[in-house]
């Protein structure tokens, strides 16, 4: 493959990152520090509530209906995470819900404003989601709500969980980990060397924006590669332990047999196969993603090519009018009529005239169709 379609892979990688990046929910908020556990009044914006067997869901006056549409789908979403965490977290938990920026934060608990970015806001140690209805509106709206909600459960099992691994398993719960904003992060370090040792992501996180995309990809795709290689059940003994306040890296050893360093090592073997070089010139999931930028790129060369032919056309026009000028201008100056103007190649001619009939000689019958031949006398 040459050298420029290489770059073109990686051109068309980082292009659609950038669309991805537009679309994708905003990283979760949980991180920040939580307010403490003390009982706090109900907001007085909050209008009333709806509930099902395991959640209570806030509402305003304008969110009444959000809510009530919320409250028949979020038990289901529920039921998900309870299949694939192999347990669930006691408790109602609570949402609520605002319509626009003003309501949302006037919803958030004391203590605990949501960032600007933020459209949703985990309160793990709560069992509380602050979420702006209109997040929902948004293609990627439900997959912020059940992050958030991924984040309550694990907050609900323990409070130790290394950032990383609360990350990682809040996009594996959801599904984040499988578009194209982490494949160009988790690119981007592998080819610049500059992925992150885990160690230094269980409690800070970084502050450049580049550096936040590689965290989150790569602790989607290490929590995935886990789940992988070890099964579910694995994953279910780690949750337990952890929820029985077993240290974070004792139940690691204990429910994937092997110590963090080593399954972090191997793991980090296999990333260049992965999200190096080649998986850009072998991988047909990368022809898939090319695939609406071979098409923009085909064309705008069609349209190059017609816009071209139409010049050649038109130049080609041009020259004949000149010439036909030309030889008018001499054919006065000699006194002699003007040229015809010959038609372009793809006007057909027009018809002959049609033969007018003639009287038939005598002894002819006007009616037979053969060519009447002369009689020697």
């Amino acid at each position: 493959m040459s050298f420029l379609l290489r770059w073109l892979l990686v051109l068309s990688v980082f292009l659609g990152a950038s669309r991805a990046v537009a679309q994708e929910a905003p990283p979760s908020a949980h991180g920040q520090g939580e307010p403490a556990l003390v009982p706090t009044p109900r907001p007085a914006l909050v209008k009333g509530d709806v509930s099902t067997p395991r959640f209570r869901i806030l509402y305003t006056e304008k969110s009444e209906g959000v809510a009530r549409k919320l409250a028949g789908e979020v038990e289901s979403v529920r039921d998900a995470f309870v299949r694939v965490l192999g347990k669930d977290w006691q408790g109602i938990t609570e949402i609520r819900v605002g319509v626009n920026r003003a309501e949302y934060e006037a919803l958030a608990l004391p203590g605990g404003a949501p960032p600007k970015w933020a459209v949703a806001l985990a309160y793990p140690s709560h069992s509380i989601i602050l979420l702006n209805a209109l997040s929902l509106s948004e293609p990627e709206g439900y997959v912020t709500l059940r992050h958030e909600l991924a984040h309550v459960a694990l907050g609900q099992f323990s409070d130790t969980w290394p950032r990383w691994f609360q990350e990682g398993m809040a996009q594996h719960l959801t599904g984040e980990r499988v578009n194209v904003t982490h494949y160009a992060a988790l690119f981007r370090a592998v080819t610049q060397e500059k992925v992150f040792h885990f160690e230094d992501l269980s409690v800070e996180w970084p502050d450049m924006p580049s550096d936040v995309e590689v965290a989150y990809a790569q602790s989607a795709d290490f929590v995935a590669w886990l789940a992988g290689h070890h099964g579910p059940k694995a994953m279910e003994q780690l949750l337990e332990l952890v929820s029985k306040h077993e240290p974070f890296e004792q139940a690691f050893g204990k429910a994937f047999r092997s110590s963090l360093s080593v399954e972090e090592g191997t793991w980090r073997e296999g990333l260049a196969t992965r999200f190096g070089w080649l998986p850009l010139t072998t991988s047909m999931q990368l022809v898939w993603l090319l695939a609406p930028a071979i098409c923009v790129v085909a064309y705008a060369r069609r349209r190059s090519q017609l816009a071209a032919r139409l010049e050649a056309m038109s130049a080609e026009e041009a020259a004949e009018d000149a010439a036909l000028r030309v030889l008018a201008a001499e054919a006065a100056q000699q006194g002699l009529p003007p040229p015809p103007e010959t038609l372009p190649d793809w006007v057909e001619p027009p018809p002959p005239p049609p033969e007018e009939p003639r009287e038939a000689a005598e002894g002819e019958n006007p009616h037979d169709p053969r060519t009447s031949k002369p009689t020697l006398h």
